[in-house]
């Protein structure tokens, strides 16, 4: 069984579109006559089911073909993603902001964002959880995505601790929903802001069922406060107020918040077996105060956080070592809070120029650091910032097979291991330019005898667009490869709304 799958490996690829299945047949008619028509569909309906498990990896799908969980069946908690069901215990979790603490407004290069992507997509997107934790509402979130390189989270906590939302799909967790409804009228809470004219009502998208949003002037919150939070009470309403960035207040359910829903979330999966071993928060502002109060976790304020949350940290946390308050800025300071508390890998593949495939310990790592490098260094190639010598380019080279193939996204099919010639040329072609090449969902699935099937997201941004390539790539583990691996087949396919230039 195994030899037949490995010689239909080495044939070419294809893939049906219509239903995302990779489809592996032999090139040439004297190979099918080696393998009986059983054998063949047994092997075609494996990889079928391989293939349709890698996409609903990330997916916010019930998984089907799962034992049935009571607990969460009455809790009416939606089954959580592919991903999860695989992670007996994820090894780190990392929940983080968004705005001014994974992304930097004020770094047009994204510098640190893409040093902690690489870092991530290279050795944590296939034994931990990332989510993301925001005061944005769905509408704005996904904003964000289209104007900055944000990894695709595993989890997403929106609207200030009020919505959980689950995979690609942002299947919506209902028991959370439910849970929040407890005390909660949210007539009640707009008709009573209305009489202040201190509040100024937020756009209509940041309005939410369990969210009631403002904007107010520094000097008039603490008053303000007081005599909003008289009046609810008055009214019989279980409640809290947020306020944050010296500018936005949030009225939310009492049992509602970040560090709320962090302890839903948390107690879910431990119900399930899956809780992290080590858990880290992140955070800026006054909305995030409440992420460092769950317990049994790890947290950083990043070097830019803000008064409303330093002064929480003043009175509250001072003495806590395991709290750091960051010296460096936004996903920068997630990094040395990574190094601080000694969390290993560490250290971005985009902080060093030598590669780190070959010192992997593990088949998964050496995979995974092989899709972010090789992507790294063709973009370095391109900016010139690694030499032009037949030694970088021979490292681009000599990780393709000299018999692989390569299904560009237009439908063209070439041999990479001679197309990328016209790489060399390239060199320094986007110099100075803001351009940059990075990994998101990165799937992989170990055949036999290494050869290892990885699909994920390649991203290219420039001046001028913004393209992905949906990939899926056959990988062989060989010790005479440049790094240990060999990249045999690669298919690509544009996705959807961000189809772009032809080339390599």
């Amino acid at each position: 069984f195994v030899s037949i799958l490995h010689i239909l490996f080495a044939s070419s690829i294809s893939r049906n579109h219509h239903h995302g299945f990779l489809f592996f047949f032999p090139s040439s008619s004297s190979l099918l006559s080696t393998v009986t028509t059983l054998s063949y569909l047994l092997l075609l309906f494996y990889l079928m089911v391989a293939s349709a498990w890698m996409d609903g990896w990330m997916d916010g799908s019930p998984p089907k073909g799962r034992p049935f969980n009571l607990a969460a069946s009455r809790s009416r908690v939606p089954c959580p993603t592919a991903k999860m069901e695989a992670l007996a215990s994820p090894i780190l979790m990392i929940v983080s902001d968004l705005d001014h603490t994974m992304v930097d407004h004020h770094d047009p290069q994204n510098t640190s964002l893409l040093r902690f992507n690489a870092l991530w997509a290279a050795d944590y997107s296939y034994n931990s959880l990332l989510v993301f934790s925001t005061g944005r509402s769905p509408t704005l979130y996904k904003e964000l995505r289209n104007q900055k390189p944000i990894l695709t989270p595993d989890i997403v906590i929106m609207s200030v601790g009020t919505e959980i939302m689950y995979g690609d799909s942002m299947t919506p967790d209902e028991g959370w929903e439910q849970q929040l409804n407890n005390g909660w009228d949210r007539s009640l809470v707009v008709e009573e802001a209305a009489n202040l004219v201190e509040l100024r009502i937020q756009a209509e998208t940041e309005q939410r069922p369990h969210k009631v949003s403002f904007h107010i002037d520094k000097i008039q919150a603490p008053k303000t406060i007081n005599f909003l939070s008289e009046r609810l009470r008055d009214r019989g309403l279980r409640f809290k107020i947020i306020y944050s960035g010296g500018a936005d207040l949030d009225i939310l359910p009492e049992g509602a918040g970040k560090g709320k829903a962090l302890e839903y979330l948390m107690h879910r999966l431990k119900s399930e077996g899956r809780y992290p071993i080590n858990t880290l928060v992140c955070g800026d502002s006054g909305n995030d105060a409440d992420l460092f109060s769950v317990s049994g976790i790890y947290g950083v304020m990043v070097g830019n956080a803000q008064e409303e949350l330093l002064h929480w940290y003043d009175q509250n946390a001072k003495e806590n070592p395991h709290i750091l308050h960051a010296s460096q800025r936004c996903a920068a300071g997630i990094i040395e809070a990574l190094q601080h508390f000694n969390f290993q890998p560490n250290v971005s593949p985009r902080d060093i120029h030598t590669s780190l495939v070959g010192q992997k310990k593990d088949d998964f790592s050496m995979v995974g650091h092989e899709v972010v490098e090789y992507h790294l260094l063709w973009e370095r190639w391109e900016k010139a910032e690694v030499e032009e010598t037949d030694s970088n380019f021979h490292q681009l080279k000599e990780a393709l097979a000299p018999d692989s193939t390569l299904v560009l996204p237009w439908g063209v099919e070439v041999n990479p291991y001679h197309a990328i010639e016209a790489l060399r040329s390239q060199y320094g072609s986007c110099k100075g330019m803001q351009y940059h090449i990075w990994i998101d969902r990165v799937r992989m699935m170990h055949i036999a005898n290494g050869k290892w099937v990885v699909k994920f997201n390649k991203w290219k941004s420039t001046v001028k667009e913004l393209s992905c390539r949906m990939t899926t790539a056959v990988l062989q583990l060989k010790p005479d490869a440049p790094n240990g691996v060999y990249w045999t087949h690669i298919h690509e396919t544009w996705l959807e709304g961000y189809s772009g230039s032809k080339n390599l």
